[in-house]
């Protein structure tokens, strides 16, 4: 299947949502406590969140069939060229395809002066790692 890779628009607030709350519950289960997860996602990914991540971050959705699969947030590279991968997921089914990777270089070609890609991956996340 074909996909694309953009920025992301103002109309992919819920399909973000969507992915991240799919994506968390597959990942973390047994990992995280659903409670947990819960607050996070409702803290993390509500409208006013959504809105300044778009303002204060990259932002690349992948999308196929006119539908958004996966989601990549950078922060602006710092002074020495270091870029922050914040968030990075796709729907489960889309994993091992090359959406990732291809989220991943859309950020280092689009990011200006980045020389570092720093990314923390929680240590029981075994297809993050």
């Amino acid at each position: 299947m074909s996909f694309i890779i953009r920025d992301m628009a103002d109309k992919d607030y819920k399909s973000i949502q969507d992915v991240a709350l799919e994506s968390w519950r597959v990942t973390y289960e047994g990992i995280i406590p659903q409670k947990i997860q819960d607050h996070f996602l409702q803290v993390a990914y509500r409208d006013e969140m959504m809105e300044k991540r778009m303002h204060s971050s990259h932002i690349f959705v992948a999308e196929m069939a006119n539908e958004v699969v996966g989601f990549a947030d950078f922060s602006p590279a710092d002074e020495g060229g270091r870029s922050e991968l914040r968030a990075f997921y796709l729907y489960p089914q889309q994993q091992g395809i090359g959406i990732g990777s291809a989220l991943l270089r859309k950020g280092i070609e689009e990011l200006e002066d980045i020389k570092e890609i720093v990314v923390d991956v929680e240590k029981e996340n075994i297809v993050g790692k």
